[in-house]
C-alpha cells in the first residue's frame, strides 16, 4: 500500500540545514533544562516510599501533608493527577527507614480522620537507596550498550567493516576501564564513552554507524527533554520506552539505509545527495504508514490506558514523532559529511 505516489521528489536533503538548526535548538533547550532543573527521578531510581491515594474531593498539598503528620510523612512531595474522573495523588518521600508493618492501615486511618471515610490507598511501594542507585546505573548502561551494539551491527551490515567495528568495541572497552579506574561517575562515564564512540566512527569512517548513533542520541535527548519540561518522573517503564524508541527509530533508519545501498548500485548517473533524496522519497509511504499506525495506538494508550502506563505512552508518543523526523532529517543527511559532492536542490541549483 502506498499513500505517496511513485516518482514523488520532495527535497528533504535541500532542507537539511533548517532541520539542523531546529534540532540544535531543541537539544540546547534540553541541555539547559537538565542543568537547570535536572531529571525528576522516580522512586525506582532514588529509593524511598511511593504512595498513591484516591480522594473524593480536591485537596491542596499542604492539607495532605498535614493529614500525614501522624505517620511522619509531612515532608513528602505531593503530585495530583486525574484518573477516570477521580482525584488521585502521588505521595513520594525519600525516607527509607519507615516501618512497612501496618503502614497501609495507618495511612488510611490518618487520611480518613482528616478527609472522611472516602479514602482509598491504591498502592504503597518501597525501594531501598542501594537498589535505586543500582537500577539507575544499570538503566544508563542498558541504553549505552544498546547504542554500541547497534553501531557495530550497522557498520558490518552496510559497510562490511566488521573488523573495524570490533576494533571500535575494544577501544571503547579500554576507555571505560581507564575512566572507571579514575573513579568517574556513571553519568560522565557514559558521556565520555558516547563521545569516544562518535570519534571512532569518524576516525574509522563508519559513516552509517555515525549517522544512526547521532539520530538515536537525538531521539533520546528530545524524549528526556520532554520529560524534564513537563516535570514527569523517570521510572523503569520510561527506560523501557526509551529502549523501545531506539529500536523503532533504528528500524526506520535501516530501511532507508538499505534503500540507499540498493540505489547506489542501481542508479549510476546521480550524485550521492540525490540518491539519498530518492531513497527517502521511495520509503516515505512506508515511514508514514508505520509511524502513523503506531502513533494512533499510542494516543489511545495515553488517553485510555490509565496512570500506570501514562508515562510510558507519553515517552513513546514523543519518541515516535522525533524518531520519524530524525530518520529523514538527521540519520540520512549526516552521512553526507563524508561526501564532497555538491548538493543540488529539486530545481537543479547548487
Amino acid at each position: 500500500m502506498e499513500i505517496i505516489r511513485p516518482g514523488t521528489n520532495i527535497d528533504f536533503i535541500g532542507k537539511r540545514y533548517i532541520a539542523y538548526v531546529l534540532s540544535g535548538l531543541i537539544l540546547t533547550i534540553t541541555i539547559v533544562l537538565l542543568i537547570w532543573k535536572g531529571p525528576n527521578f522516580g522512586v525506582d531510581f532514588t529509593g524511598g516510599l511511593l504512595i498513591q491515594v484516591r480522594l473524593d474531593q480536591q485537596r491542596t498539598p499542604d492539607e495532605i501533608r498535614k493529614a500525614l503528620q501522624p505517620v511522619q510523612l509531612e515532608d513528602s512531595i505531593i503530585q495530583e493527577f486525574s484518573e477516570g474522573g477521580q482525584l488521585e495523588y502521588l505521595i513520594h518521600t525519600t525516607k527509607t527507614d519507615i516501618d512497612m508493618q501496618g503502614l497501609h492501615e495507618k495511612l488510611e486511618q490518618a487520611l480518613a480522620i482528616e478527609f472522611g471515610k472516602n479514602v482509598e490507598i491504591r498502592r504503597v511501594e518501597m525501594v531501598g537507596p542501594k537498589v535505586g542507585k543500582d537500577l539507575r546505573q544499570k538503566a544508563l548502561f542498558a541504553i549505552y550498550y544498546t547504542l554500541l551494539i547497534l553501531a557495530i551491527y550497522i557498520s558490518g551490515r552496510f559497510e562490511a567493516k566488521w573488523l573495524m567495528s570490533v576494533v571500535m568495541a575494544g577501544a571503547l572497552a579500554l576507555v571505560v576501564v581507564i575512566a572507571s579506574g579514575f573513579g568517574v561517575s556513571i553519568t560522565w562515564l557514559i558521556v565520555i564513552a558516547t563521545i569516544v564512540t562518535l570519534g571512532l566512527c569518524c576516525l574509522l569512517k563508519l559513516k552509517y554507524a555515525f549517522g544512526a548513533i547521532v539520530a538515536l542520541i537525538h531521539d533520546i535527548m528530545v524524549t528526556v527533554g520532554a520529560f524534564v519540561l513537563t516535570d514527569r518522573e523517570f521510572s523503569l517503564s520510561v527506560v523501557a520506552a526509551i529502549l523501545t524508541i531506539i529500536g523503532f527509530s533504528l528500524n526506520d533508519t535501516i530501511v532507508i539505509y538499505d534503500r540507499i545501498r540498493e540505489n547506489l548500485k542501481r542508479v549510476k548517473k546521480k550524485s550521492f545527495p540525490e540518491i539519498i533524496n530518492i531513497s527517502v522519497n521511495e520509503t516515505l509511504s512506508r515511514t508514514i504508514l508505520t509511524s502513523g499506525t503506531v502513533f494512533l495506538v499510542l494516543v489511545s494508550l495515553y488517553f485510555l490506558g490509565g496512570s500506570v502506563i501514562n508515562d510510558f505512552a507519553f515517552a513513546m508518543l514523543v519518541g515516535v514523532i522525533t524518531g520519524t523526523y530524525s530518520t529523514v532529517y538527521v540519520a540520512s543527511p549526516v552521512i553526507l559529511i563524508w561526501e564532497n559532492a555538491p548538493v543540488k536542490n529539486s530545481k537543479g541549483k547548487t
